[in-house]
This record gives structure tokens, C-alpha cells and sequence, in this order.
């Protein structure tokens, strides 16, 4: 469509055309979302911190990789590794540390952004994305009714395309709601097939692993293509659950560290990653020496955290990784947005069960007010007052660099304290 064409068209049917568009089989199973006539426009500076982000992500990946290995080998703080590895099975521990796969990493970065009025909080780096398929669709459709769309046209499918140029998409019952998105996404490839995970058997094709490491136990023949990986296969994401946890982002602060971390990301990757980064704590039941404090919050221990007045627990508290409440915002808690017993059960909660899945506590980062436009269930124009998530992914394709392939702008309702993926929300993609 060219771009007078564009144009003149209206909102309605903008939308009309992007409905008329999608995939028989849906995208998310069982999941829709609102039409949006156009992308999301970002300003400049919010455009720029999104492309440096993607290679600050990727040297946090390596740095978080070489914490652990060191952690391991005694040549770091012994609770680095232990606190990673709590409450996961002592053969996946083993795997995730064999020589082969050390220095392996996540060939797709996303960082959930809430969009702030002080510019982009990350909350969470995910290293099994969903959307890649929904975004290559939206990124596709938006482009072609004229839009400048930041990646243009193709960007997420060359970058998926790079990443996986043949192989398996092996997805799981407890992922099964991203399966519609990855058929459609490589429906014209006869190169590459999407497989469900439990009854997936290895067939010397490289693995895209779109499961949880918590959900191995469903898959009966995962120790058979587990050694197939370890004889050489290629699996992305790599199966390290220890780089999955959402501790990292906790870690990232605490003060014993900062040396470390600089040495391994650079003052500037360091400084920009602080920018976004909200200021976070492990939420461990291990005491405090009497003179210390801990930081920020200015309390001794988190049972005073329980008696924290509802003004100063703006936080999130967060199960960590390794479990099927640490996705999709489940198990998540708003202590501000809770009775003060129901805040002070959940740090007890946190802290009885710390050695199996430990919890992150995080500063809340409101995020700021937009007017949006969308297509209404009666066929006419809305607007609606959002908060918005802005998923850029990057893939890493061999270049030095990760590539950025677009970015999925979901726009939720502002009465909505948790904003991801739910009918009521619009979703788009930025422009460029």
C-alpha cells in the first residue's frame, strides 16, 4: 500500500484491513488483543536507549554467565551459584554447568520496558520469549499499509531466520498458547518444523527450546536429546536455568559487586544498564550483621519489611525464576496495591521459601499515561488512557552485535497495575 493510499484511508478501515489479515489459526490460542490504527511513535531519545540497549544486554549476559562459572569454581563468592541453583534438580545443576555448553547464551534478548515519564524501567529479561511470531506479524502488516516501522519489513524474520535457519521449534502443553504464533511464523519454511515438546524425540536437527527449565519433568524424552546436546546438537536457548532467574536484577545492585560488575560490563554498559535497571533485593532469610542496614529501604531485617507503611512499599515482589508463577506476571505481588496482612504474609511467604524459589524485591516504576486509539467491539473508534510495555528483541546472529528486530508496544489499561499481554490491551509495534 503506498503511503497517499495510507493516508487517505481511515482509522476504521486501517483496522478493518489488519483484521481482514489475520491468521486463521490465530496468533496466541485463545488469546486476542485490541486493533490499533497505527504504530506506537516513540521520541528520539527513547528510540536511541532501546538500539544501545540490545549490546548492553548481551555483555550483562556474558558478565551474569561469568559470575556464575566463577561462583562454581571457587574463584567467587560461594551464595552466587548456591542461591541460583536453589530448588532446581541436582542433574539439571550438572548439565547447565557441563564444559560444552559454558560459554553458551540466549540467541534472543527481550527486555520488558515500562515506558516511564522518566524514560524506560526494565522489570524483566526474558530469555524464552513469546511474541516473536505475533510481532513478525504485526511488524509485517503495519509496514505494509505504509508505516516506517522500526527493523522495516523483515527485521524479526531475518533475524529469526539467521538463528534458526533449519531445526525444530519444540514447544510444551504449559507454552502451548505461543504455538499458533511459531507455526505461522515458519509456515512457509521447509526447512524448519514445530514439534510439541512431550512426545519430542532428537533427530540431529538443531532445537529451538521454546519451554521452561521447570517443566523438564513433563517431557519424557528430554535425557535422550539433553545428551545429543552434550555430543555436540544445537539448542537455543541454552538449557542454564541459572540465567534465567530474575535475581540477576537484584544482583546487579548489590553493593558488594559493583566492582565486579564493572570490571565485567564497562563504566559506560554499567552506567546505562543503572538508568533502566529498577533497584531490586534478594529477599533471603539470612541475617544482617547488627550494625548493617538494608539499603535504601533503611531496615535491619525483612521483618521489619512486613510493618513497612503502605506509602513506602511501592515495590514488587517477585518469585525469581524456576517455577510457573515466575511468568506471565503470575506471582507477583504490588505491595502498595495490598492490605498491610496480605503484604506481610507475602515476605513471610518469600522468605520460608527461599531455598527453593527465592524472591526479588523491586522499587515500582509507574508507568506513564498515554492516549491511545483503538478499534472498538462495535465497529467504532476508541480511546483509551494505557500504560505501556515495549518489548524490543534483539537476536544474535553471529555479527558482533545483536540486531535489533522490532519492537511489540502493549498498551494496557492505566487501571491496570500488572501491563502485559490481555484482550483488553492494544498491541502494536513501534515506529521507526
Amino acid at each position: 500500500m503506498s503511503e497517499l493510499a495510507r493516508e487517505l484511508m481511515s482509522e476504521v478501515g486501517r483496522c478493518a484491513e489488519i483484521r481482514a489479515r489475520f491468521p486463521d489459526g490465530g496468533l496466541f490460542a485463545g488469546h486476542g488483543w485490541r486493533c490499533s490504527p497505527e504504530p506506537l511513535t516513540m521520541g528520539a531519545a527513547v528510540l536511541e536507549k532501546i538500539r544501545r540497549l540490545g549490546p548492553a544486554l548481551q555483555r550483562f549476559n556474558e558478565a551474569c554467565n561469568r559470575l556464575y562459572l566463577d561462583s562454581v569454581a571457587g574463584a567467587g563468592p560461594a551464595w552466587i551459584a548456591r542461591w541460583l541453583d536453589a530448588g532446581k534438580p541436582a542433574d539439571l545443576v550438572s548439565f547447565a554447568r557441563e564444559r560444552r555448553l559454558r560459554q553458551e547464551l540466549p540467541r534472543v534478548i527481550r527486555p520488558d520496558l515500562i515506558l516511564t515519564e522518566g524514560g524506560l524501567c526494565l522489570c524483566e529479561l526474558d530469555s524464552v520469549p513469546g511474541g516473536i511470531g505475533a510481532t513478525a506479524w504485526l511488524q509485517e502488516v503495519y509496514a505494509d499499509l505504509g508505516f516506517d516501522v522500526l527493523g522495516g519489513p523483515r527485521g524479526m524474520r531475518d533475524g529469526w531466520e539467521r538463528i534458526l535457519p533449519e531445526g525444530d521449534v519444540v514447544v510444551s502443553e504449559e507454552a502451548a498458547t505461543y504455538r499458533p504464533e511459531m507455526e505461522w511464523l515458519n509456515a512457509g519454511s521447509a526447512r524448519v518444523s514445530v514439534a510439541r515438546a512431550e512426545g519430542y524425540r532428537a533427530r540431529g536437527r538443531p532445537i529451538y527450546r521454546f519451554f521452561e527449565a521447570f517443566d523438564l519433568p513433563n517431557l519424557p524424552h528430554a535425557a535422550e536429546w539433553r545428551a545429543e546436546v552434550l555430543g555436540g546438537l544445537p539448542m537455543t536457548p541454552p538449557l542454564k536455568p541459572y540465567l534465567e532467574e530474575k535475581l540477576w536484577l537484584a544482583l546487579f545492585w548489590l553493593p558488594s559487586l559493583q566492582g565486579r560488575w564493572r570490571e565485567l560490563l564497562g563504566e559506560k554498559v554499567q552506567a546505562l544498564l543503572r538508568e533502566v535497571i529498577p533497584y531490586g533485593w534478594v529477599v533471603s532469610p539470612e541475617p544482617l550483621p547488627p550494625h548493617a542496614a538494608i539499603p535504601r529501604l533503611e531496615i535491619h531485617s525483612w521483618e521489619e519489611a512486613k510493618a513497612l507503611s503502605q506509602k513506602r512499599r511501592r515495590l514488587a515482589l517477585k518469585v525469581s525464576g524456576f517455577s510457573e508463577r515466575a511468568w506471565g506476571s503470575r506471582g507477583v505481588v504490588f505491595g502498595h496495591d495490598v492490605p498491610g496482612e496480605e503484604w506481610a504474609a507475602a515476605i513471610d511467604a518469600a522468605m520460608a521459601d527461599f531455598d527453593a524459589h527465592p524472591h526479588v524485591l523491586q522499587e515500582f516504576q509507574q508507568g506513564a499515561l498515554l492516549s491511545a486509539r483503538y478499534l472498538g467491539d462495535g465497529g467504532a473508534m476508541a480511546t483509551m488512557q494505557a500504560r505501556a510495555r515495549l518489548c524490543p528483541y534483539y537476536f544474535l546472529t553471529g555479527e558482533r552485535e545483536p540486531r535489533l528486530g522490532a519492537v511489540l508496544a502493549t498498551l494496557c489499561p492505566s487501571d491496570k497495575k500488572a501491563v502485559h499481554g490481555m484482550r483488553d490491551a492494544i498491541m502494536t509495534v513501534v515506529a521507526g
